[in-house]
């Protein structure tokens, strides 16, 4: 056994992007809209960036999931196309949902087994965010759920979020860890409210929730993979 390992900590895990793939499946119908869209000015990365900016807009309104990406791409088609949009085209945006609906949970690997291994000796948690319904469907899909002694879907992730969450089942942040791949969702609200986080980047991760984090910060572990965990924890 590792002597530097830690134990009896409070792990506290992101899902989407940590657990399993989920920003990919997002990715792929992007770049289906875009091969469909065929505009005459403006190129791919222009109509992205214009995304970015409808998306911005509607993750504060409208919260995340599938329903607010979608409604986010009939926004950008009209913009495209300096007019109402038509119902053969709604139709259209419409069917890319199907990537969606036909999509299985991908867990990363490793997962199940450093979760099963993690949980002999830390109390495990998982807080995710976006539409409930849309969260609930993918952590039962997952097979992961009683791995967690609590499964929370939030709205959002600041630091409020984690203080309300630690003092729910009375746990101190100078033992509690956030865990994800989010700079912005997971890593940056953790350390505000006093935990250490553990950041494990995925190259697919949505651009909205980049940030910069501070590399002089000795509370953040940085790790390449999820099965690393064991060597710390």
């Amino acid at each position: 056994m590792d002597e530097a390992r830690l134990t009896g900590q409070v792990l506290v895990f992101d899902a989407d992007d940590t657990l399993w793939e989920n920003n990919v499946v997002f990715e792929r119908v992007i770049e289906d809209f875009l091969d469909w869209v065929d505009h005459p000015v403006l190129d791919r990365t222009q109509i992205r960036a214009l995304l970015n900016e409808i998306e911005a807009a509607n993750a504060v309104v409208h919260g995340y999931g599938s329903k607010v990406f979608l409604r986010s791409l009939g926004e950008l088609l009209e913009r495209l196309r300096e007019r109402p949009v038509t119902q053969a085209e709604l139709r259209r945006v419409d069917e890319l949902a199907v990537a969606f609906v036909e999509h299985r949970v991908d867990l990363m690997p490793g997962v199940a087994s450093t979760l099963d291994e993690l949980g002999t000796r830390h109390e495990l948690l998982l807080l995710t965010k976006g539409d409930e319904e849309e969260q609930a469907r993918k952590v039962a899909a997952s097979g992961l759920a009683d791995r967690f002694r609590g499964v929370h879907i939030v709205p959002e992730k600041a630091a409020g979020t984690y203080r309300a969450l630690l003092a729910e089942y009375g746990f101190e942040p100078g033992r509690s860890w956030m865990i994800g791949n989010s700079p912005k969702s997971d890593i940056l609200p953790a350390r505000e409210a006093g935990m250490s986080a553990v950041f494990i980047p995925n190259e697919n991760t949505w651009v909205l929730e980049q940030s910069e984090l501070d590399p002089a910060d000795e509370r953040v572990l940085r790790l390449a993979a999820f099965p690393e965990l064991l060597r710390h924890f």
